[in-house]
């Protein structure tokens, strides 16, 4: 054979995998090959293979007699929308898409060029885990993986998509990075699989229960996002890179926006007559933003509050929001993490944030305080507190205690605070503050009932409004709602060049 066709008989032997078999295996799976995956999310043509010819080193076991080139991964580098990436996709027709010394130094390579060359990293895992033939180098060959996403973190986007298995020590790599997207009913995470927990906690559980896409979207908040089928998967991707810079170095790619009416009458509506009655905070994202842009992050965990990326006037924003249709849009534990984990994203990439709150305050009880609430709580308080981009405030409606602190206050660091004539900064709710303040003349009175309702008047009267706020400059402007995109729009253009001088430090110790 001469040396043009050998080549041309490996490349072919390379685009196989594990063979057709196998390739037909994955396919009744409802799953695509780590080939079909990189085609669909790469711009045509634009993919470039690096390592191709990689073949694993091991000989026990017999490994020696089973050889396949690539080794299991298919690793390089292309363009989503013009734009560079690199991407490595595991490839379950190869030994289960297991990690071997060789897989390992695959994706460690292409990671490595990602964080010279600026650009992000997207790993589509589909993956048994380690390859037990080859005992202690694979499990080093994670920790090699690992210790790159951690490097990498703040410096370039990273984004997994897990589309198969993935267990054991798999499942840190995706935990590090900035994104997770799963598929439902084809892939799962977890440390220890169903038959582990059954011998250990004698619990009965499947493996879509227990890892499954539902189930990290919903009960862990381990994924963000949970897609119906892969190419679904790919295409949310390619969305979420549009709202994000290359690097930590540049920003986010600018759309073209004409420049039109701004003003947006319907929000002069949305809040309702009576303060305890819930309104969806959506509807307000939906109106101030640009059309069909808010891409929602962590939909289904956590939902008092929304967080996700959005377009302004062409520009990328990250919007931090309480959902009064929600356990009436109070923080949690998990909505306290789940906004932390996003606000600290938006700040290593220089992505402007908007905060929009109606927040009644923590949310009380034992369960609260006994798993934390204290330290988790203080999470979204210190992102906040820490973040250097551009930080704009809207308060729609409550904003009572530390919670008023918290959602990104005039006092921990917001740029603009704007408020809407509906807005209530107070300590507390009317009534609980009526019942402390005036107790004793509630007790006295021969109708405590009436006096109470009259005292609470009196505080609405006095505290429960933005002018209080705003008399003392924590409040910029109290605004229509219907200028509320206007007033945006000009705000984040005069704040575009912001630039803040922080302590020089090796870094903060944040509340974990």
């Amino acid at each position: 054979m001469d040396k043009v066709s050998l080549l041309q008989d490996k490349m072919k032997q390379a685009l196989l995998g594990g063979g057709e078999k196998r390739i037909e295996s994955q396919h009744n799976k409802g799953k695509l090959t780590a080939r079909e995956r990189i085609q669909l999310l790469l711009d045509e043509g634009s993919f470039e293979e690096i390592g191709m010819l990689v073949t694993h080193r091991a000989r026990d076991f017999g490994m020696e007699k089973e050889v396949y080139l690539g080794d299991g991964v298919v690793t390089g580098y292309g363009t989503v929308n013009g734009r560079l990436v690199y991407v490595f996709s595991q490839d379950f027709t190869v030994f289960g898409g297991s990690l071997s010394e060789t897989h390992a130094e695959k994706i460690c390579k292409i990671m490595d060029l990602a964080v010279e060359n600026g650009a992000p990293v997207i790993g589509l895992n589909d993956s048994g885990g380690a390859r037990i033939q080859e005992g202690v180098v694979s499990l080093g060959g994670y920790a090699d993986i690992f210790h790159r996403n951690v490097k990498s973190s703040g410096v370039v986007p990273q984004i997994s998509a897990v589309m198969g298995p993935c267990a054991g020590g798999a499942v840190y790599s995706p935990a590090i990075t900035d994104f997770i997207l799963m598929v439902e009913n084809t892939s799962y995470m977890f440390v220890t699989g169903p038959n582990v927990v059954k011998t250990v906690t004698h619990e009965e559980v499947t493996s879509e229960e227990l890892g499954g896409a539902q189930t990290h979207a919903s009960k862990s908040g381990v994924t963000h996002f949970a897609c119906a089928n892969e190419v679904e998967c790919i295409e949310n991707i390619k969305q979420l890179l549009s709202y994000m810079p290359q690097n930590c170095e540049e920003d986010a790619p600018v759309y073209a926006y004409e420049k039109g009416d701004e003003i947006r009458t319907a929000l002069n509506n949305i809040i309702p007559e009576n303060p305890n009655q819930p309104y969806d905070m959506k509807e307000v994202i939906e109106e101030v933003v640009d059309a069909d842009s808010f891409l929602e992050v962590h939909k289904h965990y956590a939902e008092n509050i929304v967080v996700g990326f959005a377009r302004l006037g062409g520009r990328s924003i990250g919007i931090v929001a309480n959902q009064p249709a929600s356990l009436a849009g109070v923080l949690d534990i998990e909505s306290s993490r789940k906004g932390a984990r996003f606000v600290r994203f938006c700040d290593a990439f220089n992505v402007p944030l908007l905060v929009l709150v109606d927040v009644p305050g923590f949310l009380p009880g034992t369960d609260q305080e006994w798993h934390g609430i204290i330290t988790n709580g203080a999470k979204l308080l210190y992102a906040l507190s820490e973040a250097t981009v551009p930080k704009i405030t809207v308060i729609t409606r409550k904003a009572y205690g530390g919670a008023y602190d918290v959602m990104n206050s005039k006092h921990i660091g917001a740029d603009m605070n704007y408020a809407w004539p509906t807005a209530e900064i107070a300590v507390m709710g009317a009534k609980g503050a009526a019942e402390i303040i005036f107790r004793k003349e509630i007790a006295a009175a021969e109708d405590s009932e009436a006096k109470l309702k009259e005292k609470e008047a009196e505080y609405i009267e006095k505290f429960a409004n933005p002018y209080g706020a705003a008399a003392r400059g924590y409040i910029d402007e109290v605004i229509l709602p219907e200028a509320t995109r206007e007033k945006l729009i000009k705000a984040y253009h005069m704040l575009q060049n912001k630039v803040a001088e922080r302590p020089k430090r090796k870094h903060g110790n944040i509340p974990l």
